[in-house]
C-alpha cells in the first residue's frame, strides 16, 4: 500500500493527487458528470417530475458509479499506450513516471469493480450501462482486440457507448428511479442522436495531434489514412450537421423543448465554430490542441442546453 501512494515528488500528497486528476482526463470526468447532470434534469422535464431531497443521493449513487468507470476506461487505456503516450501525451502521469505501472494497475483494479458494485447497488439499468461500458472501454484498450487499432472500430466504441449507452441507459436509470415507466420520449432520442454525431467528430479529431506516435506504433487511426487537413474538414462538417439538424428540430418542433431557444442556443456555437476553425494551423500541435478542448467544451454545455430547452417548453 504504501508504494500506492509513492511519489516522487516531495510535495504529497496534492502531487499525488495532481497526477491522479491528470491520470483520470478530467476533459471526461467533466464530460461524464454533466451528462449524469443533464439526463437527471432532462428526466425531469420530460416526465414531469418534481425535484426532492431525495433525488440527491440518487444523482450522487450514480455520478460515483459512472465517474469510477469513466477513470477504468481512461486508465486501462493508458496502461497499454505508456510508450505512445511518452511521444504524444508525455505529461500523462504513466508517461512521465509520476505514476509506475503497478500503481496503474491498482487504480484501474479498484475503480472497475466500485463502478460494478456502485452500480449494482443502485439499479438494474445503471448495472447494465456500466457493465456494457467497462465491456467496451476494455476491448477497445486490451489485446488481443484492442479495437483501438482499427479506426472503425475506435470511433464506434466512442461513440456508441458517449453517444448510445450513457443517454439511453442514464434516462431508463432515472426514470425507473422516479417510477414513471414509459418509453424513449422524443427529446431523449433527439440528444442521443446529437451526442452520438457529436462524438464520432471527437473520436476522429482527438487522433489529429497524436499523428507522430500513432505512426510510431503502427495504430492505424483515420488521420494517418487520410491526412491531418481531411480529417480536420471532415470532423467540422459533421459538428455543423450536429448543430444544423438541433435547429431543424427547433424549427418544425420535432420533440418537447422550446424551439426559439433550442434555435439560438445552437446557432451561436456553430458561428464560433466555424470562425475558430478558421485560425487553426494544423502543423502546430498547441493550436489543435486548443481546438479540440474547445469542441469538448461544447460537448460539455449541451448537456446543460438541452435540458433547459426541455424544461422549457
Amino acid at each position: 500500500m504504501n508504494q500506492f501512494f509513492q511519489q516522487n515528488s516531495p510535495i504529497f500528497p496534492g502531487s499525488w493527487l495532481y497526477a491522479f486528476w491528470k491520470f483520470s482526463r478530467p476533459h471526461t470526468i467533466i464530460g461524464t458528470s454533466l451528462s449524469v447532470l443533464g439526463l437527471y434534469l432532462l428526466t425531469l422535464g420530460v416526465t414531469s417530475t418534481n425535484f426532492t431531497l431525495a433525488h440527491l443521493g440518487q444523482i450522487f449513487g450514480t455520478w460515483l458509479a459512472c465517474i469510477c468507470g469513466n477513470i477504468y476506461i481512461v486508465g486501462l487505456n493508458q496502461l497499454q499506450d505508456v510508450d505512445i503516450d511518452k511521444i504524444n501525451k508525455p505529461h500523462l502521469p504513466l508517461a512521465s513516471g509520476e505514476f509506475t505501472q503497478e500503481q496503474g494497475n491498482l487504480i484501474v483494479i479498484i475503480t472497475g469493480i466500485l463502478a460494478l458494485l456502485v452500480a449494482w447497488l443502485n439499479g438494474p439499468f445503471l448495472l447494465g450501462m456500466v457493465g456494457i461500458s467497462l465491456l467496451i472501454g476494455t476491448a477497445y484498450s486490451l489485446p488481443p482486440i484492442r479495437l483501438k487499432q482499427f479506426p472503425f472500430w475506435a470511433a464506434l466504441c466512442i461513440f456508441s457507448v458517449r453517444g448510445t449507452i450513457v443517454n439511453l441507459g442514464l434516462f431508463s436509470h432515472f426514470s425507473w428511479l422516479f417510477q414513471r415507466s414509459q418509453g424513449i420520449p422524443a427529446a431523449v432520442w433527439v440528444l442521443t442522436a446529437f451526442i452520438l454525431v457529436f462524438t464520432f467528430a471527437i473520436a476522429i479529431f482527438k487522433d489529429i495531434p497524436d499523428l507522430e506516435g500513432d505512426k510510431l506504433y503502427n495504430i492505424t487511426t483515420f488521420t494517418i489514412q487520410l491526412g491531418q487537413r481531411k480529417v480536420f474538414k471532415l470532423a467540422l462538417w459533421v459538428l455543423t450537421v450536429c448543430y444544423l439538424g438541433m435547429m431543424f428540430v427547433g424549427i418544425f418542433r420535432l420533440a418537447e423543448v422550446n424551439p426559439i431557444f433550442l434555435f439560438i442556443s445552437h446557432l451561436i456555437p456553430l458561428v464560433l465554430i466555424w470562425r475558430k476553425s478558421q485560425k487553426v494551423d494544423l502543423q502546430n500541435k498547441s493550436e489543435i490542441a486548443q481546438f479540440y478542448q474547445f469542441i469538448w467544451k461544447l460537448f460539455f454545455i449541451e448537456y446543460l442546453i438541452f435540458p433547459i430547452a426541455a424544461i422549457l417548453a
